[in-house]
């Protein structure tokens, strides 16, 4: 499709979901400005080659005038260098500053300054179901897309990865990984984090993006710039990569080296009780594992393995122990 179809395209969506950007935003150009592409180099050795491959490419937001750039995390983890690539085509390299598992945030910050006005923040909590927003990622106007709220609700995943209050989009953007969720007022809402089948969540099969809220970020911010991580032991981490499958909590993959993996627990096995509880579901085994203590703390997982059930005590880490990070984290 030609570029100028498909800009007036994208602003003819936006109109008709009556999107209403502040009576200082000069144009839709200037707004998205602070969007752009970033594509990183990842450690040979790294935990996340596998599943994430070597080379990752997505969006991030400028956040303040000395080029922080705020991504979703597993487009930087284990990455050695990084480039940011702004809507102008001019390129930059980058350096790793900081990944936060538990959000799933991570941050980079260029080598020379972008001279790009940072995206201001919003509050998630101000939009509600059924709000109109768009999604931008890196590339200008043209990578903009409209959409609607269509759901803000818990969000767990296989990872070991839990969010109390995510926000979920419809319809889905094509290139959503580190996309900037943008309100009717022009501010940052999220980040993008997946395509998902079932947006709404309840069971109508709308297919949309799930965003990272973006208050979930000033309270850490301070501990990325500073350190590379948060502050403190973090959550006990295990390496069990579990499934809901009707109901059933089912291993799906054992990270390699990890402390369940040391531990015994192997792919298709149960998970029928942490310390003799059942967990009702994928969120609730989390906070059941992340109960019994911070980092390092031993959880005993009650497991049905090869037809007989069985206690293991897995000696839990945290997550950034497993990881081939830089240094500076």
């Amino acid at each position: 499709m030609p570029t100028v179809r498909l800009r007036s395209l994208v602003l003819a969506l936006a109109a008709s979901v009556t999107l209403v950007l502040p009576v200082r935003a000069a144009s839709l150009e200037e707004l998205v400005a602070a969007v752009v592409r970033i594509k990183t180099y990842i450690n040979p050795d790294g935990q996340t080659v596998q599943s994430l491959g070597r080379q990752r490419e997505g969006s991030g937001i400028v956040i303040d005038e000395d080029g922080l750039i705020l991504t979703i995390g597993y487009l930087m983890v284990e990455a050695h260098a990084a480039e940011v690539t702004i809507n102008e085509g001019r390129t930059v390299a980058a350096t790793v500053v900081g990944y936060d598992h538990e959000t799933g945030f991570g941050i980079l910050r260029t080598l020379q300054p972008l001279k790009i006005k940072p995206l201001a923040f919003g509050r998630s909590a101000d939009v509600s179901v059924n709000d109109p927003v768009l999604i931008a990622s890196g590339g200008g106007p043209n990578m903009v897309g409209p959409a609607r709220v269509a759901a803000k609700r818990e969000f767990a995943g296989s990872w070991e990865y839990l969010l109390d209050e995510a926000i979920f989009t419809a319809p889905p953007h094509p290139a959503w990984s580190g996309a900037a969720l943008i309100s009717r007022e022009g501010k940052l809402l999220g980040v993008g984090s997946l395509i998902v089948g079932d947006a709404r969540g309840d069971g109508g099969g709308t297919p949309g993006n799930m965003f990272v809220p973006i208050e979930r970020l000033p309270p850490i911010l301070g501990d990325l710039i500073a350190d590379g991580h948060v502050a403190g032991p973090g959550r006990p981490w295990l390496g069990v990569a579990a499934d809901d499958v009707r109901g059933r909590l089912i291993v799906g993959r054992v990270t390699p080296d990890s402390p369940a993996e040391k531990a015994g627990i192997r792919k298709g096995d149960e998970i029928v009780g942490v310390a003799g509880q059942a967990p009702r579901s994928l969120p609730d085994f989390y906070r059941k594992i992340w109960a019994t203590g911070a980092a390092g703390a031993t959880v005993p997982l009650d497991v049905e393995q090869g037809g007989a059930k069985r206690r293991i005590d897995v000696k839990s880490i945290n997550r950034l122990d497993n990881l081939k990070l830089k240094s500076t984290l």
